[in-house]
């Protein structure tokens, strides 16, 4: 952390990249202000009560990185500093049973499922600090769907992965795990599903609960198979939080295993992009708008494979939106931490993706699929949204 501190040299550069400092206008609220404040509370001169407030109003969206002349690496400062102060700031009782729930049932699809269930019949009883999150509950949900330990590649063998299968997209979307997987085998990848995996750890990572962090990417260490080519991710947030295992298990002994796993993992759109598509792809007249998930785009490098496969549908239009930088809002559970902000980021996001006059909006995160399609319904858009994947495999239905 020290090394990050020192890194930043104050220019500034970083507030016009930063969601919440465009939203709130306060230094405190902007990257360089928070590196000001994390310093002063490890040196002694200010509380963490003083500084958690703003702390706590950081996406974690990372937009700051690329926006750095001096290359401060932020990740690295905003979730050890939040692991540290976990224990040093008193909360009151409806924060901390909130956040409870949340860990409690957020990263276990089953447990998460019947809390969305749960939540359509607890809005009339629910406390009103609670009424933002339930205001995310959907009006229903998919049908639970299970995918093979292994899907054998069609044709000739090109590669070997295996999938992480995330926590809230197989109960909010699991046709994007169904499409990715069919996409991979078409394209001549066998696809293993590891059956004793975990939720990537990203939620806990991101709110400071590092001991949960750690149990999760300890599991995840041992589930994968080190016989793949790579490990696949198709939700951004889980491939950014995985590429931190080093960070999250930093000074114990399974670091340098960590790192060795961190350095496998890859979005499919880039592992896609770099392996080629072989399939024939049928015509798709459609205007597509392309929202850059911040943990691909900030956190992964991941933003022209994305495109280059959507361009790679014949008839498919590629437009994109204004700001496309900024934040749409949901950085994990900050849309149920910080719901006015997020609504507000939310409702940008939407009107930019309108603005565009497209058919569909496609992404690669679970997170902004999940809060522009609610902010587009509000707004009272028919636009779809859609993973990058789910269109792909559509493309190859011919």
């Amino acid at each position: 952390m020290a090394g990050a501190v020192s890194a930043c040299v104050h220019c500034g550069f970083c507030l016009a990249a930063c969601p919440t400092y465009k939203e709130l206008g306060q230094e405190m609220d902007s990257p360089r202000g928070r590196i000001v404040l994390m310093k002063e509370v490890l040196e002694g001169t200010l509380s963490f009560t003083a500084a958690q407030p703003h702390i706590d109003r950081c996406l974690g969206c990372l937009a700051c990185e690329p926006a750095c002349p001096s290359g401060v690496p932020y990740r690295d400062l905003i979730s050890p500093f939040r692991a540290i102060a976990r224990s040093q700031v008193k909360r009151g009782w409806l924060e901390r049973a909130r956040r409870f729930l949340v860990a409690q049932t957020l990263p276990y699809p089953h447990r998460f499922r019947m809390a969305m269930l749960a939540g359509r019949l607890a809005k009339a009883v629910i406390p009103r600090a609670w009424q933002g999150m339930l205001e995310l509950v959907p009006d229903s949900l998919p049908a639970t769907e299970t995918w093979a330990e292994v899907t054998p590649a069609r044709g000739a063998r090109r590669a070997r992965v295996a999938l992480l299968a995330g926590c809230a997209q197989q109960v909010l979307a699991p046709d994007i795990n169904t499409a990715t997987i069919e996409v991979l085998s078409r394209e001549g990848v066998e696809v293993i599903v590891p059956r004793g995996q975990a939720c990537c750890g990203g939620l806990a990572w991101h709110t400071g609960d590092l001991a949960a962090a750690q149990a999760f990417a300890r599991r995840n260490l041992w589930a994968f198979p080190t016989d793949v080519d790579a490990i696949i991710t198709n939700a951004a947030g889980c491939g950014s939080a995985m590429h931190e295992y080093q960070l999250m298990l930093r000074g114990t002994p399974d670091e340098d295993r960590a790192e060795a796993f961190r350095r496998r993992v890859v979005d499919v759109s880039g592992f896609l992009t770099q392996l080629g598509l072989r399939e024939p792809l049928r015509e798709m007249p459609l205007k597509v708008a392309y929202q850059d998930a911040c943990h691909l785009a900030n956190a992964q490098q991941v933003i022209s494979q994305p495109r280059q496969l959507l361009r790679a549908i014949p008839g498919l239009q590629l437009v994109e939106m204004a700001d496309s930088h900024l934040c749409c809002g949901s950085a994990g559970s900050y849309n149920i931490d910080q719901p006015e902000i997020a609504a507000s980021l939310g409702e940008q996001k939407a009107r930019a993706v309108m603005a565009t006059g497209a058919d569909v909006v496609a992404s690669g995160n679970i997170g902004c699929l999940t809060q522009v399609q609610l902010h587009l319904r509000r707004l009272g858009s028919p636009i779809t949204v859609r993973h990058t994947l789910q269109l792909l495999r559509d493309a190859q239905n011919t």
